[in-house]
């Protein structure tokens, strides 16, 4: 086969894209992201020496972090970026060596190809290169929830929020894949990945909240003005301030899309009258959203489709993200700012958005707002106005078997709030469901990083309810899974004890048959089944 990559939900047939990605990803791309891991991994092993002899290696934390963040799901499909990585991850991985003295080693440490070479290379090095299912499912399993934590971690880094001890982490794990551990072994990285998740999702919630101010409960518009407009997609709000900043006074309005959603909720970004609100809805749906638009587009993170020649000029990257022929955004100097400057004249060239939509849309229910409103919430569970929580977070997709979350949603009884964050709320977010006692059926916590305050707001009606378990709490998991950030939320959830937890469309296909056997012992993981039959395990508490 010419390629092969399973680390989606959509992955073909649900066993593994073989010719090109369901998401558009080419096969020579693919190569190229498997070598580039691939290299990352003899980075770990010399850097898991340095630091035996007392040698220093936190230069190369966020590296690492950008390295894999480049290789997660529908974010960088520009091969001449991922070249470059490549080549950077050999100089810090040489460079390590030359200061150690090491001259051997495994291959992944020793390989020194050129470009020319990459291609050959990469084909041997894949997931299919571990013949053993189940090591290679626990390998590919912890690399995915590295490639989640090092998103958010990169997120937080941007913000000036870093902890070397998620760095450490990640480099540990990534060696721990070029060794022949035991399953338990295994099992216990894969395991100790949700750990360091939850203090990576913790990080990146600081870092938002203490810099923006806490998400508060907010009324977005989803409708348009007459002014020429950017749209502007992904997760990171570094971005998003920047942006605001360069446009104020410009003409130009800025609305957000898909995941940057949320930014709608902060009070740092309320006070520029230049922000509309939000314009469309999920990633997968912005092929015909970003035509009607009309203007430019500024993709800041992951969730890119193949892009159209009809707005290819006035698409743009940033960060990670990277499409091959559109203009890249470059970083940021010390200490100062991106320079949006192409976008914002693009912009000024373009005719007003297409209006889609009217009217408004209810969010910024993240941990502090919830807190805030605890007593009501308490008050209403104790009455019996409430009698369950359902956590449907997580990620939308172009599936037709998602209408699956849409119809749970309208079949809940009346007297059940849905908690969400991500994308997949877009498969409900619109839907008149109502409220409960003026607290709305669908509370949402922001992007898909903010299933952390999902995660905090049920250990904290834990100790309001003076439970000992976190599985005693009216709450169960309904959670919709696409990519690799969704894979290290789930290991979080799992860390912390949540068990019982249904999981769809699919479960992942990089799961062998006796991993997902030890889940669904161990934690009760379960697909989703037919809207009825679940929503009645759902209302019997099950």
């Amino acid at each position: 086969m010419s390629m092969f990559c399973f680390q989606c939900q959509e992955t073909a047939k649900g066993t593994g894209c073989t010719v090109q990605g369901v998401c558009g990803k080419k096969e020579d791309t693919a190569g190229l992201q498997d070598l580039l891991v691939y290299i990352l991994k003899g980075l770990a092993v010399v850097s898991e020496e340095a630091k035996a002899r007392g040698i220093k290696t936190e230069s190369n934390g966020l590296f690492v972090c950008q390295a894999l963040f480049a290789t997660i799901t529908n974010a960088n499909f520009d091969n001449d970026r991922i070249i470059e990585l490549i080549g950077d991850a050999m100089a810090r991985r040489d460079a390590l060596k030359a200061e150690l003295s090491i001259a051997g080693g495994i291959d992944c440490v020793t390989w020194k190809g050129s470009v020319a070479d990459y291609p050959a290379k990469a084909a041997s090095v894949g997931v299919l290169s571990q013949a053993n299912e189940d090591v290679r499912s626990l390998r590919e399993l912890l690399i995915y929830g590295l490639k989640g934590m090092a998103a958010y971690t990169e997120h937080a880094a941007m913000l000036g929020f870093q902890k070397q001890e998620i760095y450490d982490f990640m480099s540990a794990a990534l060696a721990s894949t070029t060794k022949d551990l035991s399953v338990d072994e295994m099992v216990g990285m894969v395991m100790k990945c949700g750990e360091v998740a939850v203090t990576a999702m913790a990080l990146l919630d600081e870092a938002n909240t203490s810099t923006y101010g806490n998400p508060e409960i907010t009324q977005v518009n989803i409708g348009v003005r007459q002014n020429p407009g950017i749209l502007i997609s992904g997760h990171d709000l570094k971005d998003m301030e920047e942006l605001l900043k360069q446009t104020e006074g410009t003409g130009v309005d800025v609305y957000t899309h898909s995941e940057m959603l949320p930014a709608n909720y902060y009070p740092a970004f309320k006070k520029y009258k230049h922000f509309v609100g939000n314009y469309g809805n999920a990633w997968w749906e912005q092929a015909k959203e970003f035509e009607s638009f009309n203007g430019a587009i500024l993709m800041t993170t992951n969730c890119i489709t193949p892009v159209k020649d009809s707005y290819k000029d006035r698409f743009f990257t940033t960060g990670m993200a990277g499409w091959p022929g559109c203009t890249h955004i470059g970083d940021r100097p010390e200490g100062g700012a991106k320079d949006f400057s192409a976008v914002i004249v693009k912009a000024k060239t373009c005719k007003p958005p297409v209006e889609i939509e009217t009217g408004s849309i209810v969010g910024g229910f993240a941990h502090a707002q919830v807190m805030a409103l605890a007593d009501k919430v308490v008050d209403a569970v104790k009455s019996g106005a409430v009698k369950r929580f359902v956590v449907m977070a997580g990620c939308d997709g172009r599936h037709k078997t998602r209408e699956y979350f849409s119809q749970v949603a309208e079949a809940l009884p009346k007297d059940m709030i849905i908690l969400t964050a991500g994308c997949a709320k877009y498969r409900y977010n619109k839907l008149p469901l109502g409220d409960i006692g003026g607290i709305p059926r669908v509370l949402d916590a922001g992007q898909c990083n903010d299933s952390y305050s999902l995660a905090f707001i049920a250990l904290k009606l834990k100790e309001v309810f003076g439970l000992k378990d976190i599985n005693e709490l009216p709450i169960s998991y309904d959670i919709a899974w696409y990519e690799q950030k969704a894979v290290v939320v789930l290991l979080a959830l799992l860390f912390l004890g949540v068990k019982g937890i249904r999981l769809g469309p699919t479960l992942p296909g990089f799961l062998s048959p006796n991993v997902a056997k030890v889940l669904v012992e161990n934690f009760n993981i379960r697909p989703i089944g037919s809207v009825a039959d679940d929503v009645a395990a759902i209302t019997a508490g099950r």
